[in-house]
């Protein structure tokens, strides 16, 4: 895998509530996840390639959780514990934060409000654009949710889009949502490393 200066890797939601043991919506193997994603930031960082990341950011109550008719356990919730990036991560450079206002942020690209469906843009396809970026690398959690989204809305915006498999896992509501996540985006475009 290359790195370049339009190369950006995107590094997805790699947050305490998603990556460690104790957080409310743990993806099993969250925490090793981090560790390869760190040696794709270090690498990425060593070729001039941009980082990108994206964190969950949601109030206190959405229609996105199960308490408020969503599906989800709160999770993520502003400037607390579960939604601050795991411990390990390396942080080298900006967050687009995701959700805000109650919407589902599943992809790092789009929200969308959870009663209406309208969708709506982040900041971060403006970010890489400004950036110079061609081409996107898609890293972290969770495959089947955030990181398919992203990537798929990645592909669909023009980046050539890769998603390695080293560097995320599956929450797998229901087993095999994982490798299904994998299979509908490389049906898409999505090159998968």
């Amino acid at each position: 895998m290359e790195f370049d200066a339009r190369t950006a890797l995107v590094v997805v939601d790699c947050q305490n509530d998603f990556a460690d043991p104790k957080g409310s919506l743990y993806v099993t193997g969250g925490e090793e996840v981090v560790a390869t994603v760190n040696r794709y930031i270090v690498t990425a960082i060593a070729a001039g390639a941009p980082v990108v990341y994206t964190q969950d950011w949601h109030p206190e109550s959405t229609p996105h959780f199960e308490k408020d008719g969503g599906i989800w356990p709160v999770h993520c919730v502003m400037d607390t514990w579960g939604a601050d990036f795991h411990p390990w991560l390396i942080v080298a450079g900006p967050s687009i934060k995701k959700g805000s206002n109650g919407e589902d942020g599943y992809s790092g690209f789009t929200m969308r409000d959870p009663e209406t469906g309208e969708e709506m843009p982040t900041a971060l396809d403006s970010t890489l654009k400004e950036m110079g970026v061609e081409r996107v690398v898609v890293v972290g959690l969770a495959l089947d949710y955030c990181v398919k989204a992203t990537a798929l809305d990645a592909q669909r915006l023009g980046y050539r889009t890769l998603l390695p498999v080293d560097a995320t896992a599956a929450v797998d509501l229901s087993p095999g949502d994982g490798d299904a996540a994998l299979e509908e985006a490389r049906s898409a475009g999505v090159e998968i490393a």
